[in-house]
């Protein structure tokens, strides 16, 4: 599997503490687990749980890996029947299980996966494989296709029940999609910033905003009313101020 994702998120909130991957066969990944190997692993469902917790993640297609010229790559999907005639390699290490095997066996088994794809690249046969390990060892002159009926392949996120640290829940919680300000995450985001709007908690006295507006001019300053004539105006309009009028004084006779 690629875990990129979830590495690039474990470097953002996690920067001090690096994260090392391990890459293991399929069949040796519950054994580095339980020897202090690694942390955690992602590991292919059924495991022992005896001593190992495990968290299922989703479900992988299984295809069948074929040379680019077969006729398998005609269709968008094939079932197991369409491999009967077709020798169908079973590696040592595979990871489906099979109530019965589809196509036709090969003399020997291979040891390992890899060495299945190499062999379906000379033309011995096909392999069905989860689509992760299709990708893994992807050539250029092989190609596959999703096989309907042929037993999924779940994944999970395991570690050793007793070793369930600080660290372990945080990666726990980037895999599930947990966001940094999750409860159940020990990494806490900071405090949000006061917001610009909040009015310091200070002592003395404050102005208020004049026509109870934010951004308004403060007491003390005249303000007129809107719509209102100004103070200076020549009428007596309800913007002008109260008392007598501006203008020339009577001569007194």
């Amino acid at each position: 599997m690629t875990p990129t994702k979830w590495v690039r998120i474990w470097n953002e909130r996690l920067p001090d503490v690096p994260l090392t991957l391990i890459p293991v066969p399929a069949a040796e990944a519950c054994a580095v687990l339980r020897d202090g190997g690694a942390d955690a692993g992602f590991l292919r469902l059924p495991v022992d749980r005896t001593d190992l917790a495990a968290i299922p993640l989703y479900t992988e297609t299984t295809v069948v890996v074929v040379p680019k010229d077969h006729l398998v790559t005609a269709v968008d999907e094939v079932a197991s029947e369409d491999l009967a005639d077709e020798i169908v390699l079973h590696p040592l290490d595979e990871t489906l299980e099979w109530e019965r095997r589809p196509g036709l066996p090969a003399k020997e088994r291979p040891a390992t996966t890899a060495d299945a794809i190499e062999l379906v690249a000379a033309g011995v046969g096909l392999l069905v494989v989860p689509q992760s390990l299709a990708r893994l060892h992807h050539r250029k002159d092989l190609t596959y296709r999703p096989v309907s009926d042929a037993p999924a392949s779940r994944v999970a996120l395991s570690w050793p029940q007793e070793e369930t640290t600080d660290l372990v829940e945080d990666f726990i919680g980037i895999v599930r999609g947990r966001t940094v300000n999750s409860t159940r995450g020990r990494s806490q985001a900071p405090a949000p910033a006061q917001p610009k709007g909040k009015r310091p908690e200070t002592g003395g006295t404050r102005r208020k905003p004049a026509g109870g507006k934010p951004g308004g001019k403060t007491a003390g300053k005249p303000v007129g009313k809107s719509g209102g004539k100004s103070p200076r105006s020549g009428s007596g309009g309800s913007g002008g101020p109260k008392g007598g009028r501006r203008g020339k004084p009577r001569r007194r006779p």
